[in-house]
């Protein structure tokens, strides 16, 4: 099972959801990069459950240990190993899924693919294996950061099911996003969204969405051309998060609708540098980005555990019922609002490492 991912800066991740712990081992991180536990922790907690009214009530302080790769809050160069336990574990409430796959889960596949799984919590197909990510990602950003100070990388959720929020990609700022619990970028569409979710897991049912993200200061000539394109990296990042079921960048889908005089982002000369006087191209061309602000979408499904009946079958070829069970998001958007930043941070940070390596 690979779980691996990157090629200059490379992450691999470990653990189940009710194992023991779950974490990260980060190779290819460079020596000399300043990194505190503080900082990794603050990632962490803002991807941790039980944090609001309308997340997972799964208590988890998700605390992260550095094991290795670090001395003195300063990257030796060495493979970096970070764990975090879980202390909140209850298996016990997955003993009905161990004989019955739920519906829209990885249950069936997995079964097919290996002929075993962990059943508790869904094991590795469970969004807490990102954990790993995020923590990863909070060292990936001081590489960055170091390079381009300047640089912004922020996510927002866009939508809740029929809920559009309305926010502006040139000015959002990171204090509007974290200022209430669904983390959207639209103060006006923060108490409807709340209402909507508590609804919708009243009545034992869950809803998703979109997470849109904006990345502000990135320069030209990041991504490769063809197969390792800056785009065809973000959009593998992206469909590796649970859940998720689209990626879009710049004009997206709805760039089908234009024709070619429409849509082309016309070049023009700004403060001595290349600009675009539009940006339906996202950011990103040929793969290579252009200097302005990257921007994408990522469309996250309803969570698939819900606490009413189901159709579904036996690990042994029986039709049954199931009815969800154990504690889970009602909706997924406001917790993964972090991992969507965590992924954007380890795509443009490996590429940069390895343009480092050929420049």
């Amino acid at each position: 099972m690979s779980s691996t991912f990157g090629h200059a800066f490379r992450i691999h991740t470990y653990g189940e959801s009710h194992g023991g712990a779950v974490g990260v081992i980060i190779d290819g991180c460079p020596p000399r990069i300043p990194i505190t536990q503080e900082i990794i922790q603050t990632a962490l907690d803002r991807r941790r459950p039980g944090q609001s009214e309308i997340v997972t009530p799964r208590k988890e302080a998700d605390t992260a240990e550095i094991l290795s790769g670090v001395q003195d809050n300063i990257t030796l160069g060495t493979p970096i190993a970070i764990s975090v336990r879980n202390t909140d574990q209850r298996p016990g409430a997955y003993d009905e899924m161990a004989a019955k796959y739920r519906p829209s889960h990885a249950d069936y596949t997995y079964d097919a693919k290996y002929g075993i799984r962990a059943a508790s919590g869904g094991g590795r197909s469970s969004a807490r294996e990102t954990i790993g990510r995020v923590a990863a990602a909070a060292i990936a950003q001081q590489i960055l950061l170091a390079h381009f100070p300047k640089i912004e990388i922020l996510a927002w959720v866009k939508s809740i099911q029929h809920l559009q929020a309305n926010v502006n990609p040139e000015t959002i700022d990171a204090a509007t996003i974290e200022a209430n619990i669904v983390r959207t970028g639209d103060p006006t569409m923060v108490e409807p969204m709340i209402e909507h979710i508590k609804k919708i897991r009243s009545e034992g049912n869950s809803v998703g969405g979109v997470i849109e993200c904006v990345i502000r200061g990135c320069p030209p000539g990041l991504g490769e051309p063809i197969f390792d394109k800056l785009e065809a990296d973000l959009a593998k990042a992206m469909l590796s998060i649970p859940a998720t079921k689209g990626f879009e960048i710049g004009s997206g889908f709805a760039g089908t609708l234009l024709t070619g005089s429409e849509h082309n982002d016309a070049f023009v000369m700004q403060d001595g540098k290349v600009r675009t006087v539009s940006n339906r191209s996202g950011g990103i061309q040929g793969g290579i980005s252009n200097g302005e602000n990257i921007i994408f979408r990522v469309a996250f499904k309803p969570t698939a555990t819900i606490m009413t009946n189901q159709q579904t079958v036996t690990s042994d070829g029986q039709n049954t019922e199931l009815q969800g069970k154990g504690r889970h998001d009602a909706c997924v958007l406001p917790r993964a609002v972090p991992i969507v930043e965590a992924m954007a941070i380890l795509v443009l940070t490996d590429h940069l490492l390895r343009q480092r390596a050929i420049s």
